[in-house]
């Protein structure tokens, strides 16, 4: 820890209940490591957060509206004045939801501001369907994007979309995952799930449209001594838990809530293969490198994966799994019978995965978050 910066504060904005944004406590905890003081601005939802403690400074808004325009609006507005009326020397927008207050204090304090895209916000599928929403979001990111000096973002393609249209080349700093060699696997039984099936997992904190997880219920359902833990969130769950029902396989097929990530990870490291399905229907999930790939290769299993570009860069480079020529029940199932039935082809998979998580982790990607915030902020470490 370098102690010239004690009592120098960073603030990180979100418009999520924190406790599950491992991108940002991954970050919060490279910086912290710096020596700065860390608080994270989201919002108070339910029991989001109740028994999970963060190790850092937290301000939760209670909001009235939970979701939508006036959400965004009220949310904006709060943000804006609490960091207006509170000391910080670097602010951090996590996302194009929390970027306009932020670059505005940012102006009027003449502090240091970077924009973490998480993704290609204006790309998501959610935002196809509502064209209003959309022009609003890209109304202010035109407005904000050409004044930022510190980009950051997740992929090589959004980075270059980004400098495509903005003539700005973000930071990459892709969501690796920590190593998790000291987290034990949950038992089988722990999880109701027979000792002698292939048991997959498909994980994350946005299980929505176009991620194929109702196509891979469908291939659950016809393929044989296979079970599927879904562990995470997301807009089609109450679609997956009814297909399910529906198909009579809940013996086969548990869902678990979103969850701390050490937690999780003992689910993920009982199952054989985990599986990422992101269908190419939009710019932000064909240049997408989602959390879960990296989480399986921390935990030394295997993947089925779409044929995104990006993925397949990976899954190929390392050989550790089974990319899909389209994401149909067809091709999942086959996937799923030629890991089932191929022993062999499952502990080759699984070393290679391991072997891919020591270079591909996070341990290795905090560097270029060290190295990016001293620049913005001076001094050095220790």
């Amino acid at each position: 820890m370098d102690h010239n910066h004690k009592n120098r504060k960073v603030v990180f904005s979100v418009t999520n209940c924190i406790c599950y944004d491992q991108r940002v406590l991954k970050m919060a905890s490279a910086v912290s490591s710096l020596g700065f003081e860390i608080t994270i601005i989201g919002r108070k939802r339910g029991e989001c957060c109740e028994t999970d403690s963060i190790p850092f400074k937290t301000r939760r808004f209670r909001m009235l509206f939970k979701h939508g325009f006036f959400f965004y609006k009220f949310y904006n507005i709060r943000l804006f004045f609490y960091l207006l009326s509170h000391r910080f020397d670097l602010l951090v927008a996590n996302d194009l939801d929390t970027l306009l207050p932020n670059y505005l204090v940012s102006r009027l304090k003449n502090i240091p501001v970077i924009y973490d895209s998480h993704e290609y916000f204006t790309g998501v599928p959610e935002l196809n369907k509502r064209p209003f929403v959309k022009m609003i979001w890209k109304i202010i990111e035109k407005a904000v994007f050409p004044e930022l000096k510190h980009v950051v973002t997740v992929s090589d393609p959004i980075a270059g979309l980004y400098e495509t249209e903005y003539g700005i080349r973000p930071v990459v700093i892709r969501n690796l995952s920590p190593l998790s060699e000291n987290i034990i696997p949950m038992e089988r039984d722990e999880l109701g799930v027979r000792e002698d099936h292939l048991l997959l997992i498909l994980q994350g904190g946005g299980i929505n449209v176009d991620r194929g997880a109702e196509d891979l219920i469908e291939a659950v359902k016809k393929t044989e001594n296979v079970s599927l833990i879904i562990a995470g969130a997301g807009d089609v769950l109450p679609v997956l838990k009814d297909m399910v029902m529906g198909y009579g396989i809940s013996d086969r097929v548990k869902f678990y809530p979103l969850m701390p990530w050490e937690k999780l990870m003992r689910i993920t490291k009982s199952a054989d293969v985990g599986l990422s399905l992101d269908k190419d229907t939009n710019l932000n999930y064909r240049y997408s490198l989602p959390n879960k790939l990296f989480d399986y290769l921390s935990a030394g299993i295997p993947v089925i994966t779409g044929s995104l570009p990006e993925i397949i860069k990976i899954v190929e480079s390392y050989a550790c799994g089974i990319t899909l020529p389209a994401i149909t029940t067809e091709e999942i199932s086959k996937a799923i019978i030629k890991f089932r039935d191929d022993r062999e082809l499952q502990v080759k998979l699984k070393r290679n995965s391991k072997i891919a998580s020591e270079t591909l982790n996070w341990t290795n990607e905090s560097e270029k978050v060290i190295s990016l915030y001293r620049k913005i902020l001076g001094g050095h470490v220790n």
